[in-house]
């Protein structure tokens, strides 16, 4: 003969219970993904994670060229004529964000908005008047003159 410990409905709030506390260890262990960065020429959308980030406070001042000079993960091709749309989270919008292209930084003044649009035309040509047929373009969250996270892109150039 078998005895009962538990009723039908101890042993269904028990059940809950157990899955409830599995749930919640699984998400602690789980990395809270960086804020997303996406390019858009045309039709065509790429978004990347950071490539560097530090959950907001500023990368290591050692860490940062090598951040910048890491290959970007994500391409999209650019015709001279198009318009290339940089849309980031509104977490780093609040910060302000720069472009770096082939790692160099290419404007002083952070932005401040989510979204810009650029023409493709200025990714590919150098100081010297020569066209380059690919840009690795870094957008860079800035904290003040802090370095907080680094997204890469590749633009690969049409004709």
């Amino acid at each position: 003969m078998t005895v009962a410990f538990f009723s039908g409905k101890g042993r269904r709030i028990g059940v809950a219970l157990g899955a409830v506390s599995a749930g919640l260890l699984v998400l602690s262990a789980c990395d809270k993904p960086t804020p997303l960065a996406t390019v858009t020429v045309g039709d065509t959308s790429v978004s990347t994670e950071a490539t560097c980030y530090n959950d907001g406070d500023a990368i290591k001042a050692s860490e940062v060229q090598a951040c910048l000079n890491k290959k970007a993960e994500k391409s999209v091709k650019v015709a001279m004529d198009d318009k290339v749309r940089f849309g980031v989270d509104p977490e780093i919008a609040d910060h302000g964000w720069t472009l770096f292209i082939n790692g160099q930084q290419a404007e002083q003044e952070p932005y401040k908005r989510t979204y810009r649009s650029i023409p493709g035309s200025a990714f590919f040509s150098s100081q010297t008047g020569e066209t380059a047929d690919k840009a690795q373009i870094s957008i860079v969250e800035t904290d003040g003159k802090k370095l907080t996270g680094i997204w890469h892109f590749e633009l690969k150039k049409t004709n």
